[in-house]
């Protein structure tokens, strides 16, 4: 069988976490990251990753809800659980946009090194002028450039981690481009595993073109099998245009998985957790990311509204735009109507991540399925518990992976990239 590779995602910022879960626990101390990572370790996760936001977002004026205020920056924090783990990657979520990269490849090379060779960036973009108010550049890139930075940043760090030779000698390195013009001496030896792993998040054509040309994995989203086969068809596809091979890629959707002792009492699980996560003040907050107006007069329980939304609004701050929000709310109409859905209903339904319910047997097939059907390589699962959402799934469903030899049953070496089963960087000194 094709080997599965795994990951988890610590909850947040998100509408995945469940608050009010008698076991839902602190979302910012360190013993809850600590938890979480060793859960992972234990299961033999290939990483342990960390999403990250550079501002709290708003609401209609006011910090929003769902979001978590004092968390930890993500590669502070990975330093510290590299002194707890052994063999776990460790991944943090670092904005392309608003930093520079000297600095950044000079913390993600210590964090490879102080890990002995587990470092991962999460590379993500951000053209937004809210977010940007707190950096001197302010907003001024431009949408349309943020792809185009994010690749010079990416190729700019790789010269770095490329300017000390395998044997240990720093050179000098110069780089001259449209985004940078930086030229020194970089302070950090060539790193445990050559460069820390490359993941890019994202499903727009630009996100797919990024990463074949310079993720080593893709964390991505989709629904159903087919829209899986799809995705992972197209993006491997434009590997070969970069002189890349389909392994040097791996396909990595963020999932949830609900589990019970049948398929049955796993559905009724993740119906009492989906209303969980979309409460009635949940389902109105979706609802006006979409709609870009104050709709709190409405009733949550009843139809959606009959107006439309508005395209130019600045209601929702720092969270990502719809992209269409017109053709979002015709869908939701379509799906309400069809169903007879009120507003709440909808939303559960319209915003469910794709989900793997039922007994561990029934899980573990599936995801071998999904697998085995190159609709993914692997998967990044989003517990929607702090911090043991993980604990069912490394007991329950790991030890059926392994006895079907989709999965490890052991880490056979020491860095991400040998979990991942990518090869050291070429040095091009």
């Amino acid at each position: 069988m094709k080997q599965m590779h795994l990951a988890a995602h610590f909850p947040g910022v998100n509408s995945t976490t469940v608050w009010a879960d008698p076991r839902s626990g602190s979302q910012i101390d360190f013993a809850s990251f600590e938890h979480l990572a060793r859960t992972a370790e234990r299961g033999k996760f290939d990483f342990f990753f960390l999403a990250e936001g550079l501002r709290l977002r708003e609401h209609n004026g006011r910090i929003h809800d769902l979001d978590v205020v004092g968390r930890p920056e993500s590669l502070t924090l990975l330093n510290a659980l590299a002194a707890v783990t052994d063999r776990l990657g460790l991944a943090a979520t670092v904005n392309a946009t608003f930093n520079e990269p000297y600095e950044l490849a000079r913390r993600l090379a210590t964090l490879d090194h102080l890990s002995e060779g587990r470092a991962a960036w999460n590379v993500v973009t951000s053209s937004d002028a809210f977010t940007g108010e707190n950096f001197r550049r302010g907003g001024y890139l431009d949408r349309a450039d943020r792809y185009t930075r994010a690749a010079e940043f990416v190729a700019t760090a790789r010269e770095l981690w490329d300017s000390w030779a395998p044997d240990g000698t720093p050179r000098p390195f110069a780089h001259t481009g449209r985004h940078f013009d930086i030229s020194g001496e970089f302070t950090v030896p060539r790193s445990p595993q050559g460069h820390p792993v490359v993941i890019q998040a994202g499903d727009s054509d630009e996100g797919r073109e990024f990463a074949a040309s310079a993720a080593d994995v893709i964390f991505t989203r989709h629904g159903t099998l087919e829209a899986g086969q799809a995705f992972y068809a197209d993006v491997k596809a434009r590997l070969a245009k970069y002189g890349r091979r389909p392994g040097d890629l791996t396909i990595m959707p963020g999932v949830t998985v609900v589990l019970g002792d049948t398929d049955a009492e796993a559905q009724e699980n993740a119906t009492e957790i989906r209303h969980l996560q979309v409460s009635p003040q949940n389902a109105l907050l979706a609802l006006e990311q979409v709609w870009g107006r104050d709709l709190s007069s409405y009733d949550p329980d009843g139809p959606l509204p009959d107006i439309d939304p508005d395209p130019e609004s600045d209601l929702v701050q720092g969270r990502v735009k719809v992209a269409d929000p017109l053709a979002v709310a015709a869908k939701w109409r379509a799906l309400s109507e069809a169903k007879g859905l009120s507003i709440r209903q909808t939303v559960v339904e319209a915003t469910a991540r794709q989900s793997f319910i039922g007994s561990p047997r029934t899980v573990a097939g599936e995801l071998e399925a999904f697998v085995e059907a190159e609709a993914a390589d692997g998967f990044i699962l989003v517990p929607h518990l702090t911090p043991g959402g993980l604990d069912d799934f490394v007991d329950r469903v790991v030890p059926l992976l392994q006895e079907r030899g989709s999965f490890r049953s052991e880490y056979t070496g020491t860095t991400l990239r040998s979990h991942l089963g990518h090869a050291e960087p070429v040095w091009k000194g």
